[in-house]
């Protein structure tokens, strides 16, 4: 039996035949997994205001999570999309099933099925207030390393 390791976002992971677990043996959930990946992602770029959104008790949500920020220009928004793409592929080998907003950069939005980004200007954010929109969701803030 192979026994893996790896640390994301500062929570550490085993698999194990292709199940994860949290170093205490906790099993956990790949959308879980892939949301912490994430936000290490734009951890890495600067992101400011990150908030996990867990729709999986929301009646008729279409995804597990959502995963929202906003970065101060076009070219970190750019950069914080890219480094997601980069973590989720260095960590799990996958690629986003969808993906828009790279022309114009206000709004990009990256879909891995269970868990949907977003990674908005600061401007646009607040104008489409996604957390409002889906205020009853499970909401964690997550503190920027900024």
């Amino acid at each position: 039996m192979l026994l893996l390791q790896k640390e994301i976002g500062g929570n550490r992971y085993l698999c194990m035949d292709n199940t994860l677990y949290m170093a205490r043996k906790k099993k956990i959930e790949a959308p879980d997994m892939l949301a912490d990946i994430i936000v290490h992602g734009m951890l890495e770029r600067k992101a400011l205001e990150i908030v996990k959104l867990n729709l999986s008790k929301v009646p008729n949500s279409i995804t597990d999570y959502f995963v929202i920020c906003h970065g101060n220009s076009r070219s970190q928004v750019e950069a914080i999309a890219e480094s997601v793409e980069a973590e989720v592929k260095k960590a799990v080998g996958a690629n986003p099933w969808h993906k828009e907003g790279y022309e114009n950069a206000e709004w990009i939005l990256l879909d891995y099925f269970d868990v949907v980004v977003h990674i908005f200007q600061k401007e646009s954010r607040g104008f489409y207030k996604l957390e409002k929109l889906w205020n009853d969701a499970e909401r964690t803030d997550v503190p920027s390393n900024n």
